[in-house]
């Protein structure tokens, strides 16, 4: 769980079916501590028999994202864009998933929820259904005959709208989540992430609850 509302609206859907180990990777973004407390928020609410937190300083040496890079801008949304922000991570979600799997191989655990969305989301590579197909060939070759571990993502196909109704159907705890990418205290409105999560609220037809510097206008003509 990041602390995001995609990884929220997820932990509901997994808490109807199982009792959750919740996960946090603090890789250096610039929101780190702020994403932690949301992480550690809905852990508690969730009621995460096991949560665990895991420092992947190494991104910040790899850099090649202003997540982790200081000297590259988080720029404005462009929402209309179809190449990949430089928000990308590269190849973060599989560092996730391994450290998930090794996890879980010892918990014993059967699935690994992940929120990552396709079609609505930003277009990073990592987030495409095909990429969790091979995650869990990978997965299914690289760990003991007797385990059995699959990746689920059950938001993959989803508007982002569709998750804010779906969180709101399960009373997921969307208050607590945090989603922009500069700030800590109060959201930006105008970020990437900031941005696709107004215009999900808003289609929707509902107030998003978390605080924000200014609040645009972002649902599709």
């Amino acid at each position: 769980m990041s602390g995001g509302m995609d990884s929220c609206v997820t932990a509901a859907i997994a808490a109807r079916d199982y009792d959750i180990a919740a996960l946090h990777a603090s890789y250096g973004q610039r929101t780190e501590a702020r994403e932690l407390r949301s992480f550690h928020a809905l852990a508690d609410y969730f009621g995460a028999f096991d949560r665990m937190v895991v420092q992947l300083d190494y991104f910040s040496k790899i850099g090649g994202s202003s997540l982790t890079d200081t000297a590259l801008p988080v720029h404005d949304a462009d929402l209309a864009s179809k190449t990949v922000p430089n928000t990308y991570v590269p190849f973060r979600n599989a560092h996730f998933l391994s450290i998930a799997t090794s996890w879980a191989e010892v918990l014993g655990a059967s699935r690994i929820f992940i929120g990552a969305v396709y079609e609505d989301s930003s277009g990073y590579p990592d987030c495409r259904p095909e990429y969790y197909d091979a995650m869990n060939a990978l997965i299914h070759a690289g760990t003991r005959p007797e385990t059995h571990i699959t990746v689920e993502t059950p938001l993959i196909y989803l508007k982002k709208s569709d998750i804010v109704q779906r969180g709101v159907e399960l009373h997921a705890p969307l208050d607590r989540t945090w989603s922009c990418y500069r700030e800590t205290d109060v959201a930006c409105g105008v970020c990437d992430s900031c941005a696709l999560r107004l215009r999900a609220f808003q289609e929707a037809g509902l107030d998003d609850p978390i605080a924000y510097a200014v609040r645009p206008e972002y649902v599709r003509v």
